[in-house]
């Protein structure tokens, strides 16, 4: 059976005043379907350099990534946007919400942008909201909420268009233990049903709750 996350000697430079910095030093990994699977490593060590590759928010220098079985190097600009819009939900450590707007209206706000209907988007986005916990704060704006019940309105935002993967960047980084352990608990509950989990973080005690954790120490797979 193939990866549906595969990474083979993956190589990552910055230009930087004195020259390039390799921030990624021949990484190779892989993550199967239905995995929840945990990066660690300390600030600075490359692990959100390699998420953002996962999720094609970035590209390797050199190596080879294939997703699903396809190789998102030789992709167009156009057909990586359109993995990040169909393929990835991502999660943030800083929420990134619009204040302006409630929990419903946030959670709608990239359905709407892929095209999808009034009505539909409306159905999806009450479901993803009950599926963390928030049928009663839908029409919750952002500063009305807990840290916790915004960063389970990013995680509803997420995965409301049913990706069949999550990307979590840190995503109790700036919550309190018990609202991490809540969103953590939504995020074993995606898992739970199918969803592929690839979770950033450096807290051991946050992955301990994955089913494997890859360990980045200075850009290098740590064994």
């Amino acid at each position: 059976m193939k990866h549906l996350i595969e990474l083979s000697n993956v190589n990552k430079y910055y230009s930087g005043k004195n020259g390039s910095i390799h921030v990624l030093k021949d990484i190779s990994l892989s993550v199967d379907r239905g995995e929840f699977v945990a990066i660690t490593g300390s600030s600075g060590s490359g692990k959100s350099t390699l998420m953002n590759i996962i999720g094609c928010l970035d590209t390797p220098t050199s190596g080879r990534y294939n997703l699903d079985g396809h190789n998102v190097m030789r992709m167009s600009e156009r057909n990586q946007a359109h993995i990040r819009n169909r393929e990835i939900g991502f999660i943030f450590q800083g929420f990134n919400l619009i204040y302006a707007l409630n929990a419903l209206e946030n959670v709608q706000l990239p359905l709407m942008y892929r095209g999808i209907p009034q009505k539909e988007r409306t159905v999806l986005a009450e479901r993803a909201l009950k599926m963390v916990g928030l049928e009663k704060r839908m029409f919750h704006k952002p500063y009305e909420l807990s840290g916790g019940q915004q960063q389970r309105v990013a995680i509803a935002r997420a995965i409301a268009a049913k990706p069949p993967i999550i990307l979590a960047d840190e995503p109790t980084g700036n919550l309190d233990s018990n609202s991490g352990e809540i969103v953590l608990e939504a995020l074993l509950k995606l898992n739970g049903i199918g969803k592929t989990v690839v979770l950033i973080t450096h807290d051991k005690k946050v992955a301990d709750m994955a089913s494997r954790e890859i360990k980045i120490s200075d850009g290098e797979i740590d064994d």
